[in-house]
This record gives structure tokens, sequence and C-alpha cells, in this order.
């Protein structure tokens, strides 16, 4: 071993480089297998309900979460490991400087030379987004229509997935492109703080993106619709008024044709908020709830949900109106908190540190010759090696502190609703959420610690009161 060691350190600094990030890469890996092998344990044994948990839910139900949660983390064992050796082969047989060799024909072909790297680099860009989607589309394939259909969430037509996977392509490639190019075009001209401009440039692309995501970009995909006068709007409305939250609109999201997943979410700067509910939160506005009734016929649309599967199911599906308010409760306690305001910044303190050092490790030939570009240095190459390659241990520590702070986050915003005197309903939406998604609510200890954004079920009813009969 010793020798071995010796040996490694005897090569150039180029290979030590390579095998330094392939075997992190693969450190990593073998970490998440083994957090996963932990948690897949608890699926397989724990087949009975928790005497603590025999109140909150039925044995049906805690059977149905435990196959589908195990359906979903043998999934990602076999396409984590495909994944992981598709970029180790990537790295070994030189697939980066080929594709960049096979971006450059192109380029040259239609009438550009060498000298235009951004062309070059957004061609590159280009191949190397269709290669990921297709290598990716039978595994999205197989997890939407085999898993997801099996455990009765999947909505959709193989026809609808397919024409929504060209539309995404499609969409991303408008934005990453042109945002791509002036990056590159900066970090060009911007001389020696070239580094501030392209932090400054990502930092306003990434507002615009949050700002307009909602009013221009998603309803590309999916219908929504103004949440209907009445006692919810009313309600919302009122609550928001009463901790200053400067809502302008509540929207209804028809999430129920893709999934039977739930959401809510908010968005949007100063003055201008919205909320987002899905018509699957809602128990009087879910269509999935409307079993054997005649559904209205939807006018045309670009997304016509006739493309769609009708799944009614047998039980109702979504949360009353009071546990709404207490699971928008929860989301307003993020904003009156400053979580959303904290986490931008601390992304932007990240993305500002992590320019600065690709500033100084740009102009390092050998992370280029790592990877097999001898006698080039292109940009979009150095970008890529340095974000992705040689910040991957800072990203793993960063990522697992986050995650921590998120819980804490939440345990913080389950409080704010339990001020509001919504302690009740938030408990019980919880409990509803929980079933309607088959959510297993035992986990082990150190794959929730390194995974989980949210605490487990059960440690957030235990903070909003002694667990009790629903």
């Amino acid at each position: 071993k010793i020798l071995m060691v010796e040996s490694i350190f005897d090569l150039p600094v180029e290979k030590q480089i390579f095998y330094a990030v392939l075997g992190f890469s693969w450190t990593v890996y073998l970490w998440e297998a083994y957090l996963s092998y932990r948690q897949r344990r608890i699926y397989s044994s724990t087949t009975h309900v928790p005497q603590e948990l025999g109140k909150i839910m039925d044995s049906e139900t805690f059977e149905k979460s435990r196959l589908y949660q195990l359906d979903k983390s043998n999934f990602s064992f076999w396409s984590g490991l495909y994944s992981e050796t598709e970029g180790t082969l990537i790295l070994l047989l030189g697939g980066i400087p080929f594709l960049w060799g096979v971006a450059g024909s192109v380029t040259t072909r239609i009438g550009f030379g060498s000298e235009y790297e951004i062309t070059q680099s957004l061609v590159f860009l280009t191949l190397a987004t269709l290669f990921s989607a297709f290598t990716g589309l039978p595994w999205s394939v197989y997890n939407t229509f085999v898993i997801e259909e099996r455990h009765g969430f999947n909505q959709q037509t193989l026809g609808f997935f397919l024409k929504d996977a060209v539309k995404k392509f499609i969409v991303t490639q408008c934005i990453l492109l042109p945002v791509t190019s002036l990056l590159l075009y900066i970090i060009k001209i911007g001389g020696d703080y070239f580094f501030i401009y392209a932090w400054l440039f990502t930092l306003a692309v990434s507002l615009v993106l949050v700002t307009i995501y909602a009013d221009y970009i998603a309803p590309l995909f999916d219908k929504f619709t103004p949440l209907p006068e009445g006692e919810l709007k009313t309600d919302i409305e009122a609550m928001a008024k009463s901790i200053s939250f400067p809502l302008t609109k509540v929207y209804v999201v028809e999430g129920s044709k893709r999934s039977s997943h739930s959401n809510a979410y908010f968005y949007g700067f100063f003055k201008n908020k919205r909320i987002v509910l899905f018509d699957t939160l809602l128990e009087d506005y879910s269509p999935l709830n409307k079993s054997g009734e005649p559904q209205p016929e939807q006018p045309e649309t670009g997304d016509s949900s006739s493309e769609s599967k009708a799944k009614p199911k047998n039980k109702k599906q979504g949360c009353n109106n009071p546990e709404i308010l207490a699971v928008l409760g929860h989301e307003l306690g993020h904003w009156k908190l400053g979580h959303t305001v904290k986490n931008i910044v601390i992304s932007q303190m990240n993305s500002f540190l992590c320019f600065s050092l690709f500033a100084v490790l740009i102009g390092r030939k050998e992370l280029f010759v790592a990877f097999g570009f001898n006698d080039s240095q292109p940009t979009l190459i150095g970008l890529m090696i340095i974000f992705q390659f040689i910040f991957s241990p800072y990203n793993e520590l960063l990522s697992f502190c986050l995650t921590v702070l998120s819980r804490r986050f939440e345990f913080q915003a389950d409080a704010f609703a339990r001020g509001m005197g919504k302690a009740s309903e938030l408990y019980s939406a919880l409990i509803k959420l929980n079933k309607d998604n088959l959510g297993f609510p035992v986990a082990d200890w150190l794959f929730s610690m390194w995974h989980y954004s949210h605490p487990p079920l059960l440690e957030r009813l235990r903070a909003l009161g002694s667990i009790k009969q629903d």
C-alpha cells in the first residue's frame, strides 16, 4: 500500500489531478450507496407500523409507502451505478476532448474557424445536453411508466411525456445557450476583474429567471388559473395581510395531468408576491377526487389535459381549507423569518467565492492537460473542470451544510404556523400529505441526516404537539 501511494505521487501532476477527481467521485458514490443500503434495510425490515405511529398511519398506507420507497431506492441504486460508470468511462476514454473536437469540426463546416471559441462552446454544449438527454431518457421513462405507474402516481401518456421532454429540451437550450455565450464573452473581455463581472451577470440572470419563471416559463408546461373567488381565497388574502405579505395573486396549477403528487409555493420580489397551489393539494379542486363524475370539456391548449390519464382514486386526496391555510402559514413563515433572503445570500456568497477561485485556477495548464486538453484551454472546459470536478469536495460539504440548515428552517416555519394558531391543522395536513405522497415515516438516522432537507414526519409532529388521534 505504501508503494502504491508513493507511485501515485511519482506520477505527473496532471495524472495526480485526474486520479484524485476519479477517486473522489467513486468515494462519494460508495458513500451514497452505503447510506442507501442502510435505508433499504429499513424499508425491507420494517413491515409493521411502529407502535408510536399507530395513531397516525394505517397498516395499508404504511405497506404501500414501504413498497413505493423500496422500489424508488432500488431504482436509484441502479441509475446511480449507471451514471457513475458512464461518467468514469467518459473521463477514461477522453469523451470530453473528443466531443470538443466534434464541436470544432461542426463549427468549421458552417464557416467558423478555431478562433470562434464561443461558437464552438455552444455547439459543444448542445451536443453534451443532447447526449445527456438521450442517455437519461430510458431511466426517466422507466421511473415514470413503471415505478410511478405501479404506485398510482403517474397521470401521463407516453405521447404527452415525450412531447413534454422535447419542449423542456428546447426551452432549456433557448435559455442556456444565450446565457452561456454572454458569460463566456464577459470572462474573455473582463480583464483582471472578470470574476466580479461574471458573478454579477449570473446574479442578474438568476433574479430574472426567478421573476419570470412562473409567469412565462412554467405556463408553457402547465395550466395556471386564478383561484376562484370564495372562502379559501378570502382567508388566504386575510392571512397574508395579517403578516404584511404583499400578495397580489393566487393561482391553481393543473399538476394532476402529470402526477398525483402535491405541492405549494410562492414567488416574486418586493411588492409583487404570488402563491401557487397544486390542484392535487386542494381537496375541493383535485380532479382525482371526482370519481365517476362527468368532466367538463377543457378548452383546447398546447398541452391538453386529454393527453393525461383519468385515474380516479377511491380515497379523497388533498387537504381541506383550514389545512391548506396551515400549509400556507408554514410557507409564509419562510418569508417572514427571512429564510428566502438568507438562502439567496448564501447562494450568492458561494457563487462569488467559486468565481474568485476560478479566476485563480483558470490559468493552470495542468488542469486542462489532466482531462486531455494538451494544446488548448477553452474557457467553457475550464468552467466544467473547475466547478464540476475540482470543487466537488467543497460542493459535497456545502450541500450537507445546506441540508442541515434547511431542516432548521423547516422547524422554524412549522413553529411560525403554530404561533399563528394553526398547529392542529398543520399537524393533520402533514399526515394527509404524507399519506397522499406515500412518504415512509421511518428513516435510518445517518441516511436522513445526510439527505433529508425536511425533518422526518414524526419529528415535525412531535415539535407541533404530542402524538394524537388524527
